[in-house]
């Protein structure tokens, strides 16, 4: 019985001593092993492109002493604009808004309605002007645009990303130069959120005898990412 004994005390104390190794060096508990040295730079990437199509927004406000009245003919000439538009080549045709306010005098008492409506609609950049003129022609009285894009943005954004990530290797040699050591594989790599939006460009309505000229000018696609690369 004895011997029992202190073999049990025996078993006791070296479960003891491997939980406080454990606690001791909780790596060596889960199995984790140490993470390679890294250096982590941010890098960007620019693609700049000529936009090749455009977006233009064509309305009609109406006024009328009623609002069923107001929202009739604005919707007459709408059905008039939104043909002009496909007419003119415009796709992706879009409602943007519909509205109706009350017009009051200074004892604010209703003297009548607004009626307010538009519609977006796509074309190449070739055509954005004969797409303003024929929205006018056909009885908007508000225009705003074009907003110009690229069709293959995400291909370009897609480019910027790889030179983002090429930036990012250089300005970690850079720093691998200075510090005495080796940039490896990249360990790893976290994308950014710069990408650049539609450039706005208001075009200005010309006379009805002349095209609206519309001048694309250039767009940059920015793409940022931070990459940390093994240190070797």
């Amino acid at each position: 019985m004895r011997r029992l004994l202190l073999l049990a005390l025996a078993a006791a104390a070296l479960l003891a001593a491997a939980a406080l190794a454990g606690i001791g060096r909780p790596e060596a508990a889960r199995g984790d092993a140490a993470s390679p040295d890294t250096v982590t730079t941010r890098g960007q990437g620019v693609v700049t492109v000529v936009p090749d199509v455009a977006s233009v927004t064509a309305g009609v406000q109406t006024r009328a002493t009623t609002a069923a009245a107001a929202l009739s003919a604005n919707a007459r000439l709408m059905d008039a604009v939104a043909a002009a538009l496909k007419a003119a080549g415009g796709t992706r045709l879009q409602t943007q808004q519909v509205s109706l306010y009350p017009q009051t005098n200074e004892d604010g008492d209703v003297t009548g309605y607004l009626a307010d409506d538009s519609m977006s609609a796509r074309t190449k950049i070739a055509g954005a002007g004969a797409l303003i003129d024929a929205a006018v022609g056909a009885g908007a009285n508000t225009v705003s645009g074009p907003a110009l894009d690229v069709s293959d943005r995400d291909a370009l954004y897609r480019d910027a990303l790889a030179k983002a990530v090429a930036d990012a290797r250089r300005k970690a040699e850079a720093i691998a130069q200075a510090g005495g050591f080796a940039v490896g594989a990249i360990s790893t790599v976290t994308e950014g959120d710069s990408e650049s939006p539609p450039v706005q460009a208001f075009a200005a309505l010309a006379k009805r005898d002349a095209a609206t000229p519309i001048e694309p000018g250039t767009q940059d696609i920015a793409a940022d990412v931070t990459v940390s690369f093994r240190m070797r």
